[in-house]
């Protein structure tokens, strides 16, 4: 039995993990379920995917993962099922997990052909990519045929704003930054610190985080209401000294 890892932009509110979790049950009543993120990048598969690609680090190796950042649900893009490394990914092929792929030293590519009944056009995380990763957690593959890996261009600029958490921090894509190093982001500049602590209360301050992303904050402010920081912002790299603006 594998675990099952849930990886979406659902949030908890409203029924929709839940209605992930018991459609996990029905299909695998004893395939242990667990949470990644629920507030992955809403409608931004190809950040959610620089996200996933860098929690994957700390998943089991045996980890079978449901992925749905999907705005194009119910329209011509596939479902897939992606083996990277001994992990299996089932979600859509919209670039979510092609950086995963990307990353991996093995990986393989399949179609998702099953149709479960009662498949509905706007709900695939429900109908079919949690069914079909329960059902891979206990080793019964739904139908499937292999593809090439499909081309797509997801590795764009990891130099932009890829999530934002509950405090107000923006991590970026960005996986190494020296310390000299002053990012700019809106109108702010921000200067490397090993912690908040580092920085006086409303100082800003960039770090690397416990997941290994150069990340924006504001000790005990928000980094993203005070320099107006979404997902996709680009960040700017200075090494020439420069006063806050």
């Amino acid at each position: 039995m594998r675990p099952l890892v849930l990886f979406t932009d659902f949030g908890f509110e409203g029924p929709y993990v839940g209605q992930l979790k018991l459609a996990a049950h029905r299909w695998g009543p004893r395939v242990p379920v667990f949470d990644l993120m629920h507030d992955a990048p809403a409608f931004a598969p190809i950040a959610a995917g620089w996200l996933l690609a860098a929690l994957v680090e700390r998943l089991p190796e045996d980890a079978v993962v449901c992925a749905v950042i999907d705005p194009g649900v119910g329209t011509a893009r596939r479902p897939v099922i992606v083996e990277a490394d001994k992990r299996l990914f089932v979600g859509p092929d919209n670039g979510l997990l092609s950086r995963v792929s990307e990353q991996s030293a093995k990986t393989r590519w399949w179609s998702l052909d099953w149709i479960p009944d009662g498949l509905s056009a706007s709900f695939h995380g429900r109908d079919l990519f949690t069914p079909a990763a329960a059902r891979l957690a206990q080793g019964d593959w739904p139908a499937h045929s292999r593809i090439t890996p499909p081309h797509c261009d997801a590795s764009g600029t990891p130099a932009q704003i890829i999530y934002a958490d509950g405090f107000g921090n923006a991590w970026t894509g960005l996986r190494r930054l020296e310390p000299a190093a002053q990012v700019e982001a809106g109108p702010m500049t921000f200067h490397h610190a090993s912690t908040f602590g580092d920085r006086e209360p409303g100082e800003p301050l960039w770090y690397m985080n416990s997941n290994g992303f150069v990340e924006l904050a504001i000790n005990q402010g928000s980094a993203v209401d005070k320099a107006g920081l979404r997902i996709g912002t680009p960040i700017t790299l200075n090494l020439t000294p420069r006063e806050n603006r």
